[in-house]
């Protein structure tokens, strides 16, 4: 366990986090269903002051954030004074400089000046949509960059001292070989990023690639397939340094996520932007996935929220275990009963324990971990544990 691990499991409410939306894309991607705009000047010019404007509606929310996230949509997207802009707006209204203050980039808009912005506002985690080193696979995926993009894009971030670096890699794509998988991690090694984030490709309603599974132009893969895509990153990912934290995060030493960190642990944390999601106030909602609905709200003062949970004991409880079993920290029934004093924890242990005698879960005292075998069912394992309380 690492001491960031340490430190986030011993604090008993984690520090709050602001993630801010920026929904533009020049073109969509063949996987991905997050609600994006054309970057027209017009529309980037209303974002920016309608960010503004619910920076100063929420500026107590925001007061005491300690990590920040920018994410898309493709944040790169906007120009160095339009970066600056947003950035400026949003400082004023923290109480200290935050922490870790991610910003997501696509290889593609990565450009020396906007580099120099971020870091003197005090960004200093970057992370790139890598997804694939492989021309073909980049093409199946519908990602408009190319691998010599991605070097560049690395190369001017490694000029700019003081960030760390996160690569989001993506496998089990329709057609991809194992192989060529392990090529896609070893490019990305011997680069040596901080940070890599590895996800299975999943197939979402509404996206290019939902269409093509429909039509039957793309298959699948089945969930022992899957299994083998896991494991071999695992394993490589190991053997090279870079430790599991969560299922799909990996990290040298000291670079371990604080904002995701924060999020697993059911801390609160501000969404601004259209789309943008906050767990704040005992209530989880999100944001209209409209640009205008989202103006038309901050205008009026009266925000359409949707999906809003009024959020009990019982739903943060359960989250905390589904969450934080995902971690390779595990939870301690006895700190979360602690947090949670409402909750009789103990309505957990006969499917706890029924995991374990499964080989799924690992006990000591009150500390349960996933092993391997149950890092490969986590999301099944999360729904056994939803409405046991």
């Amino acid at each position: 366990m690492t001491n960031l691990q340490e430190k986030a499991e011993n604090q008993e409410l984690p520090p709050k986090g602001l993630y801010c939306h920026i929904p533009f894309c020049a073109t969509s991607c063949d996987f991905c269903n997050f609600y994006q705009k054309a970057p027209q000047r017009s529309e980037l010019d209303k974002f920016l002051t309608g960010m503004e404007l619910e920076f100063s509606q929420r500026k107590q929310d925001l007061f005491d954030a300690q990590t920040v996230f920018w994410g898309g949509g493709t944040p790169g997207l906007l120009m160095a004074r339009d970066l600056e802009r947003l950035g400026s707006s949003m400082l004023q209204y923290l109480k200290h400089p935050p922490s870790e203050w991610t910003v997501e980039l696509a290889p593609s808009t990565v450009k020396a000046d906007k580099l120099q912005s971020l870091l003197r506002m005090g960004v200093n985690r970057l992370s790139m949509g890598v997804q694939s080193f492989s021309p073909t696979t980049l093409e199946r995926l519908g990602r408009q960059h190319s691998s010599q993009q991605v070097y560049k894009a690395y190369d001017l971030m490694r000029q700019q001292a003081g960030f760390a670096v996160n690569f989001d890699l993506i496998f089990a794509i329709p057609g991809q070989t194992l192989m060529e998988w392990e090529q896609d991690l070893l490019a990305a090694i011997k680069l040596r990023p901080e940070h890599i984030s590895t996800y299975c490709l999943t197939f979402e309603e509404d996206t290019a690639l939902w269409v093509k599974l429909q039509k039957g132009l793309v298959k699948r893969r089945s969930e022992d397939e899957e299994a083998k895509f896991y494991t071999l990153t695992w394993d490589i990912l190991d053997a090279h340094g870079y430790g599991q934290y969560e299922v799909s995060n990996f990290a040298l030493p000291g670079h371990a996520c604080r904002h995701n960190l924060h999020t697993w642990e059911i801390g609160e944390w501000v969404g601004c932007g259209p789309s943008a999601s906050s767990q704040i106030h005992g209530w989880r909602r999100t944001h209209p996935h409209s640009m205008q609905e989202w103006l038309q709200g901050l205008a009026t003062g009266v925000m359409p929220w949707f999906d809003e949970v009024r959020l009990t004991d019982s739903i943060l409880a359960t989250d905390a275990l589904v969450f934080g079993l995902r971690c390779n920290a595990g939870i301690h029934l006895t700190r979360l009963q602690q947090r949670f004093t409402s909750i009789d924890f103990s309505l957990f242990e006969p499917v706890l324990n029924d995991l374990v005698a499964e080989g799924l879960l690992s006990r000591n005292h009150s500390l349960y971990q996933l092993t391997p075998a149950g890092r490969l069912l986590a999301d099944a394992i999360g729904s056994e544990l939803i409405g046991v309380i």
